[in-house]
């Protein structure tokens, strides 16, 4: 996430959305080569992956069991970390 996400509004978000536990979909678009990256991360979850047109980028979707907003938040931290990634 952008160093200008929000975390208290993000989590009230997220409550708003649904009760916890829930199934939470995560949508990241990476440079080719770094979806592994996006593996580690949810090393027991199925990845479905798309090609960008160019080849440059690959779109992830993962969709997984979170129990708390907390989870979610942590999530997309430790995804931030990956260069060049874009959170959905």
């Amino acid at each position: 996430m952008d160093k200008k996400f929000d975390k208290v509004k993000f989590k009230e978000k997220l409550e708003a959305s649904g009760q916890f536990p829930m199934l939470y979909m995560f949508k990241f678009i990476v440079p080719s080569g770094r979806e592994n990256e996006i593996a580690l991360l949810f090393p027991k979850h199925e990845i479905k992956t798309k090609a960008s047109t160019g080849g440059k980028y690959v779109s992830t979707t993962i969709q997984s069991m979170v129990e708390t907003s907390d989870q979610v938040i942590d999530i997309y931290e430790k995804a931030s970390k990956i260069e060049g990634i874009i959170s959905l």
